[in-house]
């Protein structure tokens, strides 16, 4: 049982990693395609929403491929873990970071994804 929750735990970080991953190299596109071109940050929040629904629903598959069953609970996991560290973040680099819509709505949408994630996860796992 041990074992099997250490397991569950490595496949849940590994996910929330490569989550991670994603948003930095989606992020690093877009400002330099910002930076190099005439494109704008005009789309900037719906490039932050995507790139964040993207990323948790990654990190909710791969947290659920290695779980015996909920694979919906693990993957809400991720986005919770995965939203946990972007709030953490941005406290520390934002001088007046605050709750706001915005942050309600990362967390809920981090939520979805995340479980959305964790369902086909572990329903490709199932039909292996």
């Amino acid at each position: 049982m041990i074992q099997s929750q250490s397991k569950q735990f490595k496949a849940l970080m590994v996910g929330v990693v490569m989550g991670y991953a994603i948003t930095c190299i989606v992020f690093l596109g877009y400002s330099m395609l910002i930076t190099y071109t005439s494109m704008t940050e005009r789309n900037l929040p719906m490039v932050v929403a995507v790139t964040t629904l993207l990323s948790v629903m990654v990190a909710g598959f791969d947290a659920a491929k290695g779980a015996e069953n909920r694979g919906w609970l693990w993957g809400m996991g991720a986005g919770l873990v995965y939203i946990i560290i972007l709030t953490l973040l941005m406290m520390s680099v934002l001088q007046r970071f605050a709750v706001d819509t915005r942050t309600i709505t990362s967390i809920i949408l981090a939520l979805a994804g995340g479980g959305m994630g964790g369902i086909l996860g572990i329903n490709m796992r199932r039909s292996r």
